[in-house]
């Protein structure tokens, strides 16, 4: 799907940074609210370490035709910097289909693309990815189309983040 945009994240805010790394470590195998601020958010647990679940998620984005469109890591920015986190990177994933039929529907919408998908390392040396369902994403604009085109995504990003957490 074309060259991946790697970034990295220094430290943004130290607490949002902790309040956030506690909420992807704490999270059960799978919650719709676990103490997440939005509806509709997702946590899986895998048994795979931080570097080999990134590895498969970005596989599985492209096995389903889906483009990675940047990554960001708290962590890699801290470590360039000495300083030892636990790992995190936030996969930005989306399709320019997807990206016109959005914005055809709502300009406004399009501050939700690209859609994240957030790894966790846990203190076990496993990982789990969290991300907001689409159809939870889009629901506040009240837009059948922009509903439709959520659950594809919903099912999309269902079939990349089991088949990422089951190899």
């Amino acid at each position: 799907m074309g060259k991946t945009n790697h970034f990295l994240v220094g430290c943004c805010c130290a607490s949002g940074l902790a309040a956030i790394l506690t909420l992807g470590l704490a999270s059960p195998a799978w919650a719709a609210d676990a103490g997440f601020p939005y509806p509709g958010t997702v946590t899986i647990e895998t048994a795979h370490g931080f570097d080999a679940l990134i590895g498969q998620l970005e596989q599985s984005i492209a096995d389903h035709k889906m483009g990675l469109v940047a990554q960001a890591s708290a962590s890699r920015g801290a470590a360039a910097r000495g300083v030892k986190i636990p790992g995190n990177t936030v996969l930005m994933v989306f399709r320019n289909d997807y990206a016109v039929r959005m914005l055809k529907e709502s300009v406004a919408a399009g501050i939700e693309a690209p859609l994240r998908l957030y790894v966790t390392e846990n203190a076990d040396g496993t990982a789990s990815v969290t991300y907001r369902l689409p159809s939870a994403v889009f629901a506040p604009y009240d837009s059948r189309e922009l509903d439709d085109m959520a659950k594809e995504l919903d099912v999309i990003f269902q079939n990349i983040v089991h088949a990422a957490a089951r190899n």
